[in-house]
């Protein structure tokens, strides 16, 4: 019988090494006596010999931290939230890589996805058509499986909201690499772009199931918290969004997830703690913009209107995006500054155009700003052709609110209903398509249904819009209390 070896985890065998067989007792007395007799000697000699001090590891002094180029590196090549300065520093190294040895693919990608990224932080669209040159040049160095470069351009294709490039891109760098976690999440935003919840959430799943490093989890976790929003579970969400926070690496990460926390409390009407998640992301980042925006639009909601009016401002001066100008435009006009509100849409346009001449796809904003401080039937036709190349909930919505704004209620209602039934995807609450889809039911006269949905809109965040939230209480006043009786035909 084979004698079992140190280590050996099959059943009925132990972890630890077997003792030593026992010696026969009648060797017992002999080996005591020269143990005594030895250790007599051995304590004699060790009195005459000086004491040795103990053998100490050799000091070995602590890693330096990384520079901010080497920080920018990792965050950009893992797809991480990195800080604007250290975003500059490593473009302008890249920048002077790439003039020493032009026909460097892992250069040229890692400038592209660097452009894409401070892009993202800036909302300086000009950076994109960059990014592309770079990553261009990148797969024509290296056209045989250059993973990096296609992830730079699924990056750089939902940065334009070009979702249908950045599906195929994103497929493409998934397939080279299947076990890198961050192939994953740029892809997901593709399908979400196109609606395509499905696929969303079948990849995320996938990527749940990696095994991914400490360092990487964070990042992890803030794309599944996106997801369940997405599908309505805000607790889910909050939950790995704060884990997230509390593991991430770097503060523009902790700074990026803290935002995101920030607009989960928004949505859900919790206006303190929004605030209090802003608040410690500015405080980790400065140029954390996204942010800034949150921390304007909470204190609007919460009528501290000079603060907040200052608060737009200074997110709009560190990222002048055409969505958040809408906001503030919104914002005067509720205040009855009818000038400043259209110098902000004439603004809104120009940085929507601005950017579309630069590849970004601005059909949504500038549907939204038509919709209701332009042209309705104008926006239908912007939104409508939005919706057949990319038909996701924002879309869906927009376009409901479109058409019922030009007249179209029953099909207005169409859309409405997508925006807002889980069934068909809708699965985030949201107050402001709750309330879109409750104005078009009262103006078809389904007033049970109406009623149930602007309600809804104010139990899940009564200041979701310092314009749209009043009307929403007026529509109810309008619709008045309801009375006992049965159910109204529209609701059952």
């Amino acid at each position: 019988m084979a004698k079992r070896q140190y280590g050996d985890s099959r059943p009925g065998t132990s972890l630890v090494a077997e003792p030593p067989p026992h010696r026969p007792r009648r060797w017992l007395g002999r080996t005591l006596l020269t143990l005594v007799a030895g250790g007599a000697a051995a304590s004699a000699a060790l009195t005459l010999l000086p004491r040795e001090a103990p053998q100490r590891a050799p000091h070995r002094p602590p890693a330096p931290a990384p520079g901010p180029q080497a920080r920018a590196l990792t965050a950009v090549t893992a797809g991480l939230p990195a800080a604007l300065p250290d975003l500059t520093e490593l473009i302008t190294r890249q920048e002077n890589g790439v003039r020493a040895r032009p026909a460097d693919a892992h250069a040229w990608a890692v400038l592209g996805s660097a452009y894409v990224a401070r892009a993202g932080r800036t909302a300086d669209a000009t950076d994109l058509p960059r990014a592309e040159r770079a990553l261009d040049t990148s797969l024509k160095a290296k056209a045989a499986e250059n993973a990096e470069a296609l992830a730079g351009m699924t990056a750089l294709a939902n940065a334009r909201r070009d979702f249908a490039s950045a599906k195929r891109y994103g497929e493409q760098a998934l397939k080279l690499t299947p076990k890198r976690w961050s192939a994953y999440p740029p892809l997901i935003d593709a399908y979400d772009g196109l609606g395509d919840y499905t696929a969303a959430r079948s990849t995320l799943d996938k990527l749940m199931a990696l095994r991914t490093a400490p360092a990487d989890r964070p990042a992890v976790m803030a794309r599944a918290s996106a997801v369940y929003r997405d599908r309505g579970w805000r607790e889910d969400a909050a939950a790995q969004l704060t884990d997230a926070a509390a593991a991430a690496g770097t503060p523009a990460e902790q700074a990026a997830y803290r935002a995101g926390m920030g607009r989960l409390a928004w949505e859900r009407g919790e206006l303190p703690e929004a605030l209090r998640q802003f608040t410690e992301a500015l405080r980790l980042d400065p140029a954390e913009a996204t942010a800034g925006a949150g921390r304007a639009r909470t204190l609007a909601a919460q009528g501290r209107t000079p603060d907040a009016l200052a608060a737009y401002r200074t997110a709009l001066s560190k990222r002048p995006d055409a969505e958040v100008t809408l906001e503030l435009a919104e914002l005067y006009e509720s205040l009855n500054r009818t000038q400043d509100a259209e110098a902000q849409y004439t603004l809104v346009r120009k940085r929507a155009e601005r950017s579309a001449a630069d590849g970004v796809d601005e059909e949504l904003v500038l549907g939204r700003l038509e919709a209701d401080h332009g042209d309705p039937q104008e926006a239908v036709t912007r939104l409508r052709a939005e919706y057949e190349r990319q038909p996701g909930i924002e879309v869906a919505d927009a376009l409901g609110w479109a058409l019922h704004r030009a007249g179209e209620e029953d099909e207005a209602l169409k859309y409405a209903t997508i925006a807002t039934d889980r069934t068909k995807g809708g699965g985030v609450r949201s107050s402001l398509h709750a309330f879109h889809r409750g104005m078009i039911e009262y103006e078809l006269e389904r007033y049970g249904s109406a009623r149930r949905h602007l309600q809804d809109a104010l139990l899940v965040n009564p200041a979701f819009s310092p314009l749209w939230a009043p009307e929403a209480r007026a529509a109810l006043t309008d619709l008045g209390e309801v009375t006992g009786g049965p159910l109204p035909a529209d609701v059952l």
